[in-house]
């Protein structure tokens, strides 16, 4: 027969509203007491009625989050950071892909609503105004990583994606190279990977160097962009010397193309990647890239949704995390 609240209130010597107070993290109960319960449950292996306890305090210790992509080495280790402290504080976790698609975005979101979840930790594709005023509609707890809403209405962790491209396209100026193309996504997106290329962008108009319409390839953050977008290039008979790539696949994509049309990386081109995964300290060459705190962002989004749920305030609603530009052997 499973443990009920009543075998534990007896083995705690306790009553059953104590046990339920410290089940519900209610502050009345001194800390000796707490205890008590707490060894009571832990001797016992107790487990509450998850069902019942949402219903009452329309609770359930579930954590959504959304990612764009699951094959993306990018975003297991943010989900690995906010799995870690969701551990912490005894909150479950249940994880959306959304296959860069924004109808399934959300669908996913009306199913976590369904679900009774607490809150969301979102990634995304896109945060377009539908996904917004969704999410208002719904009436969901959220915190944004890798990207903002335009408004700064919610709490976000990143990094300066557009300072981040700023320095990998800027590392390739000061090498002396000036033929640089471009690989990513539009820079109307609303979000990072939209970010990287206007710091490309800003970084070639600082420095004087006309961008070249044919040398930007905008279409995903995939490994076939890279290979693409490389093809696209070379079948416009066009000369380049640097690529500055949105994410790490793009690179990866980019220097097999430019191997198959018998350049030498870096010789003949030098390539810079975005993420830092782990892919890009192995590939050959190892890639240079501008490396994220992928597992601090996850850890800081779900510390910062669980202190919003408990009605805490925040230190700080926006936070920006320190990015690197990491050299090896792609870049001359």
């Amino acid at each position: 027969m499973a443990t009920s609240i009543k075998d534990v209130a007896r083995e705690a010597g306790v009553s059953i509203a104590t046990v339920s107070r410290v089940l519900n993290d209610i502050d009345v109960v001194n800390e000796d007491t707490k205890k008590k319960v707490l060894d009571a449950i832990k001797e016992l292996g107790y487990r509450p009625n998850i069902v019942a306890r949402s219903l009452k305090t329309q609770r359930t210790k579930t954590i959504g989050i959304l990612l764009p992509d699951i094959s993306n080495q990018f975003y297991p280790e943010i989900v690995r950071g906010a799995e870690d402290v969701s551990n912490i504080y005894d909150y479950n976790i249940i994880l959306c892909n959304s296959d860069l698609d924004i109808e399934k975005e959300k669908e996913y979101l009306r199913v976590l609503k369904e679900k009774m979840v607490d809150g969301v930790i979102y990634m995304s594709s896109s945060l377009r105004d539908e996904i917004l005023e969704l999410i208002n509609e719904l009436d969901l707890k959220t915190v944004l990583v890798e990207t903002r809403d335009k408004d700064g209405v919610l709490p976000s962790v990143t990094i300066d994606n557009i300072k981040g491209s700023y320095d990998s396209t800027n590392l390739l100026i000061k090498k002396g190279i000036k033929d640089i193309a471009f690989i990513g996504t539009k820079k109307d997106n609303m979000n990072a990977w939209g970010d990287r290329y206007v710091g490309y962008e800003k970084a070639m108009n600082e420095a004087g160097i006309k961008i070249d319409s044919e040398l930007v390839y905008l279409d995903s953050i995939k490994v076939k962009s890279g290979y693409e977008g490389i093809q696209h290039f070379l079948g416009l008979n066009k000369k380049f010397k640097g690529v500055v790539c949105a994410s790490d696949d793009i690179a990866m994509g980019a220097i097999n193309a430019l191997r198959d049309n018998n350049m030498e990386i870096p010789k003949d081109v030098s390539v810079v990647g975005f993420n830092d995964n782990f892919a890009a300290s192995i590939f050959y060459p190892k890639i240079t890239t501008v490396s994220q705190p992928t597992y601090d962002m996850g850890s800081v989004a779900m510390r910062m949704l669980i202190k919003l749920l408990n009605k805490k305030e925040l230190d700080e609603p926006n936070y920006v995390l320190e990015h690197e530009l990491i050299e090896r052997e792609s870049t001359i």
